[in-house]
């Protein structure tokens, strides 16, 4: 039983340290918004929006995985 204890204990902290990581990429991406993804809005260009675009498709994907919807419903 200690073993697993152990295990357990082992997976706990590699789970809080990549969940500080995800909170501090979640408040950088936050603050980024914030800005406009460092967007000028009265200048903005295709290349920004397509930037903007795939970003958001790539965070709906991470969302879907997470919530299971989409293609990773089950």
């Amino acid at each position: 039983m200690m073993k697993q204890d152990a295990n357990q204990q082992r997976s706990l902290d590699a789970f809080m340290a990549s969940k500080a990581e995800f909170d501090a990429v979640l408040a950088e991406l936050q603050q980024a918004s914030v800005e406009h993804c460092g967007a000028d809005p009265g200048a903005v260009l295709w290349g920004e929006a397509c930037w903007l675009a795939d970003a958001t498709a790539k965070l709906k994907d991470i969302a879907d995985q997470h919530f299971r919807r989409g293609e990773y419903a089950s």
